[in-house]
């Protein structure tokens, strides 16, 4: 690369004016030497020696300077290592120059204290030079238009941190403080900034230094200590900020512009699944993928992971149009060229089997679905007629294709259901088992629970209402949820495509439940705010089809390991009678479609003998030619669901 001359020339010029001011600091140091040596009185005699040898010595000094560089280094900069290259440059001159006199004919004339004293001088002059302009940028980096910072964490990423904020005070922080559990840093600094103590003192620290932020940067940290230091700010108006991923960052590698706000997914009660993305390459790479739901929010997700994974031709099939147009828009503009996007129904039969042979694709993840809970108890028909309906003509037209694998996106919901919403996913699941144990098609099911950031997840709500001003609204304060980030259903989901032999269903390793109501105080105390003073919670009592804990695994389900960590299977039950579903689904539909709610409601009872409708009491009309269809206590109607004979039973429907 040619470098303009006159940047060059100034470069040069830098360089000289820097080279000048060592060997005139070089000159100043050894005369100091001789001044302090001889208690400001200087002999005659050794005023000669000084004049005399001080070339010799410059010259020593230069040649020194010379392969360390001193004088190319930014000093904004200067470091340890810089002191090191200053420490070495000095001593391996002043050996030089102590061994020529040494050799030369005034032996015992020069004082032997002088090499010594004039090297440590030289050292601190050097070092001064360099250190001087950064300790006046940073001096004068401090004001009142700086964000003061206290930092939980005195470790390598705390003082990597720290210096960042020393380094750029345009980045408008200042560290006023470490938080540092460990007993032997307390009281020390670290980079001029003071250890005040433990997590125990953290309240009183905030009280005494009143910061405007906390800065998290722990990143071995256990996985409840930023939960418990998020319940320790709560009565402080606090904004609590952190450093991405934390988990994963190699050696605490870490610059100031990744300071972010703590988020959601940081305060979850286990670590993120990691899963790893190789192995998907090879199942994706080349196919030609067909992905439904593509404008919803696991259907877009899923669309940019797969786009990543280099498909033949992504196939994204949407009947709304403002979520299709959005996602592909994004992938085209990413360059991924290979972007299919179709709008369509996946109810409408002919319209289906014209897509699957016009693209003929190998591989499909179903994820259109209607999923609002609440919504679909209200209409109960739409949620069979999409759901059920729809996985029914998209599994059919992917088995009269031959598609090589389908994947059904089901949902926690649909384990003893007590919405219409996960009854109708829970047939759905049983239509893929049915067809998996005659297809050549490979079909499999993925269940999981809330996706943190979906357009069914709580927090878009409870964030929308914390901006609003309140109040958050909590269904009930014993209500928990499994939760998980949006990257690891996705993940789930296609690792459950490569793993699938036919009729599994996957679930992720989700460990223990959340409670909704801390959740909402976490976001409200995310939010820099604190919960019941300035933003207020209010109950609502369970909404229509809601559990105050969800299930991902029915109690007459076996589950068992993967090769894949975390990822666990559910094997279909190979003695259960699928016979007469087709039938039952055919006559669900249509009732469905002639929207009787009552019917289709009794029909999902006998499907799925575990659904019993939240706040419902239903009676039970005697025997009828379905009695104990589908039923794994054979002889024996579904528990508190009236039988289905030709015609629809009365089911009274009552809420509590």
């Amino acid at each position: 690369m040619t470098v303009p001359f006159g940047t060059s020339f100034t470069i040069v010029q830098r360089r000289l004016l820097l080279f000048s001011a060592h060997l005139i600091l070089a000159a100043f140091s050894n005369w100091l030497a001789f001044l302090l040596r001889f208690d400001e009185d200087i002999p005659a005699q050794q005023w000669d020696l000084f004049a005399s040898l001080l070339p010799l010595l410059l010259t020593l000094r230069g040649l020194s300077f010379y392969p360390f560089r001193l004088y190319d280094g930014l000093w904004r900069y200067t470091g340890l290592w810089d002191v090191r290259d200053l420490a070495l440059s000095i001593a391996l001159s002043t050996a030089a120059f102590a061994a020529v006199v040494r050799l030369g004919a005034r032996l015992t004339a020069y004082p032997s204290s002088v090499f010594m004293i004039d090297a440590l001088l030289l050292l601190c002059l050097l070092t001064g030079l360099r250190v001087a302009p950064r300790l006046s940028r940073e001096a004068g980096g401090i004001g009142t238009g700086l964000k003061r910072v206290l930092i939980i964490g005195a470790g390598d990423a705390g003082a990597m941190i720290v210096r960042e904020m020393r380094n750029n005070p345009s980045y408008g922080y200042r560290p006023i403080g470490f938080i540092d559990d460990e007993p032997r840093k307390a009281g020390h600094r670290i980079h001029g900034v003071k250890v005040w103590g433990g997590r125990d003192s953290l309240s009183h620290v905030i009280t005494q230094t009143g910061p405007d932020a906390v800065l998290v940067a722990m990143p071995s940290a256990p996985l409840g200590t930023i939960r418990s230091i998020v319940k320790v700010l709560e009565p402080f108006h606090l904004p609590i900020q952190t450093l991405p991923n934390l988990r994963d960052l190699l050696q605490c590698r870490v610059e100031i512009d990744q300071i972010r706000d703590l988020s959601i997914e940081d305060l979850l009660e286990r670590a993120p699944v990691d899963l790893d993305p190789e192995p998907l390459r090879r199942l994706i790479q080349g196919e030609r993928i067909l992905i439904t739901g593509a404008g919803g929010s696991i259907g877009s997700e899923l669309c940019r992971q797969v786009a990543k994974l280099s498909p033949a031709s992504l196939i994204c099939l949407d009947r709304a149009e403002n979520g299709l147009f959005t996602v592909v828009n994004e992938l085209i503009a990413g360059g991924h060229g290979f972007v299919i996007p179709r709008i369509g129904d996946v109810t409408e039969v002919g319209q289906m089997n014209r897509l699957f042979a016009e693209y003929r694709p190998t591989l499909v993840f179903h994820a259109a679905a209607h999923k609002h809970v609440p919504l679909m108890e209200g209409n109960p028909c739409e949620a069979v007629l999409n759901n059920v309906g729809g996985t029914r003509v998209v599994t059919e037209a992917a088995h009269r294709h031959e598609v090589d694998r389908f994947i059904l996106i089901s949902t926690d919901k649909a384990v003893n259901p007590v919405s219409g919403m996960g009854a109708s996913k829970g047939v759905a699941e049983l239509l893929v088992q049915r067809l998996a144990r005659t297809s050549r098609t490979v079909f499999a099911t993925v269940r999981f629970g809330n996706v943190l950031g979906s357009n069914g997840s709580v927090v878009p709500l409870f964030l929308g209402q914390i901006k609003a001003g309140g109040p958050v609204t909590i269904t009930d304060p014993n209500m928990r949820r499994y939760f998980m980030l949006m990257t690891e259903a996705v993940h789930l989901v296609l690792q459950a495509a490569r793993l699938a032999r036919g009729g599994e269903l996957f679930v992720l390793e989700m460990g223990e439940q959340i409670s909704v109501l801390e959740m909402a105080r976490n976001l409200i105390r995310l939010s820099g705010l604190v919960p019941d003073k300035d933003i207020p919670l209010t109950y609502l009592g369970c909404r229509p089809g809601e559990k105050l804990t969800e299930e991902l695994v029915a109690g007459h389900e076996t589950v068992e390991a993967t090769s894949v960590s975390k990822v666990l299977c559910i094997r279909p039950d190979p003695a259960r009678d699928l016979a007469q579903l087709s039938g039952l689904v055919a006559r669900l539909e249509e009732s469905a479609a002639e929207g009787n709610v009552s019917q289709v409601l009794a029909l999902l009872g006998v499907i799925l003998p575990t659904y019993c409708p939240a706040g419902t009491s239903l009676i039970h009309e005697g025997g009828g030619e379905t009695d104990g269809l589908l039923s794994d206590d054979p002889g024996q109607s579904p528990a508190g669901i009236a039988t289905v004979a030709g015609v629809a039973p009365t089911v009274p429907h009552r809420r509590e």
